[in-house]
């Protein structure tokens, strides 16, 4: 979702991100999937073996084009992931497992493909790549990051964005489950190394700290103007979106009211309102 900007407006989005993460960027932009879907094309250099996260949207020009850049780097897709279970990134997973023969793991059931699944502290290896799973609810109650600790970075898929910030999808998300996810990207970003944020949506961020501490800050900030407005005399949802996001694009109300509503939810449940 769109707002104030942790990264750069005119970065390019899709192409080599770091040594072991490659974007394809699905052809599905809107006000709420920014430039697209970011499919993510995962390898340990030298080896022959891929992993895809997020296959995105249920385009098969698309699908396809993730199979031949992998073919084009030598390599054959091994394992299918999704960070969750939103239709951008997700719809086009059970086609992409017919392409490429391999399983979709995921934390929801719903959308997985085989009976394996996805936890916290869970630990990939694929062709040599070390991949770990970590859990960041909030956005979606399945919301997975997967964490490469070779190049230092997290693919978030709609956790952190690369432009803009996101929704808590409410009823499903929760806000306390999101601050919690956030607290948990930020102490991997102090004190584990990680540097480098690869989201589901807009350009990669060089400062992975920095932008969750925008990401914190901005939440604490929203939670106060709702708040604010609440103590105003707002009593809707939709009254406190045209008070407290009078400055977004109108396309994204109906976004911003899910948000809210989470935010409602967690001032009510903390006796704030």
């Amino acid at each position: 979702m769109s707002g104030l900007l942790p990264g750069d407006p005119a970065a390019v989005v899709g192409g080599e991100a770091t040594p072991r993460a490659h974007c394809v960027l699905a052809p599905n932009p809107s006000p709420m999937t920014l430039d697209g879907t970011n499919t993510w094309l995962l390898a340990e250099p030298g080896s022959d073996l891929a992993v895809v996260v997020d296959p995105g949207p249920l385009d098969d020009a698309h699908l396809r084009n993730v199979v031949e850049t992998a073919e084009r780097q030598g390599r054959r897709v091994a394992l299918t992931l999704l960070t969750h279970g939103h239709a951008d990134h997700a719809e086009g997973a059970a086609r992409f497992a017919e392409l490429t023969g391999t399983k979709v793991l995921a934390l929801d059931p719903a959308h997985r493909l085989g009976d394996e699944g996805l936890r916290h502290g869970q630990r990939l290896e694929v062709g040599g790549l070390d991949l770990r799973v970590v859990g960041t609810p909030g956005h979606t109650a399945d919301s997975l990051t997967f964490h490469l600790p070779a190049d230092g970075a997290v693919l978030t898929g709609d956790t952190v964005l690369g432009r803009g910030t996101t929704m808590v999808a409410h009823p499903d998300g929760q806000l306390g489950d999101y601050l919690d996810s956030l607290r948990r990207l930020h102490t991997m970003a102090s004190e584990h190394g990680v540097r480098t944020v690869l989201p589901g949506h807009g350009p990669v961020l060089a400062d992975a700290l920095g932008a969750v501490d925008y990401y914190l800050a901005h939440r604490a900030n929203r939670l106060a103007q709702v708040e604010t407005a609440v103590e105003a005399g707002c009593r809707t949802a939709g009254e406190v979106v045209a008070r407290v996001y009078a400055d977004v694009d109108r396309a994204l109300w109906p976004a911003a009211e899910l948000s809210v509503r989470a935010q409602l939810r967690y001032l009510e449940d903390h006796g704030l309102i």
